[in-house]
């Protein structure tokens, strides 16, 4: 079966149609991970990075691993914070909550 593209009058931007094209798929969301696990420390800074990694990232929720169970507690009251550093370094709310648990922090 033959399918019917409409038919564009103008060229497009090649930016604008990759930056489509990854919106579309599932490479924006692992962008935005690398782009984070690349900061991660400057964003939360160096003891935080030592005890609490990201891990993936599930549409809007950023999946974090953490060392411990204090850990885990003393950033459920840090969340707020982080999600306006993370969403500032992304340049858009790419982040609306995030979810911590024990894991490895590689």
């Amino acid at each position: 079966m033959r399918v019917l593209r409409k038919r564009m009058d103008k060229p497009a931007h090649l930016g604008g149609v990759l930056r489509d094209a990854l919106k579309a798929s599932s490479l924006d969301v692992d962008l935005d991970l690398y782009r984070l696990w690349e900061q991660w420390t400057d964003l939360v800074g160096p003891v935080i990075a030592q005890n609490a990694r990201p891990a993936a990232i599930k549409g809007k929720l950023l999946l974090v691993n953490v060392s411990s169970a204090p850990w885990m507690q003393q950033l459920q009251y840090l969340k707020s914070e982080m999600m306006e550093k993370l969403n500032s370094a992304l340049e858009r709310e790419a982040v609306k909550d995030i979810r911590f648990k024990i894991g490895p922090i590689e």
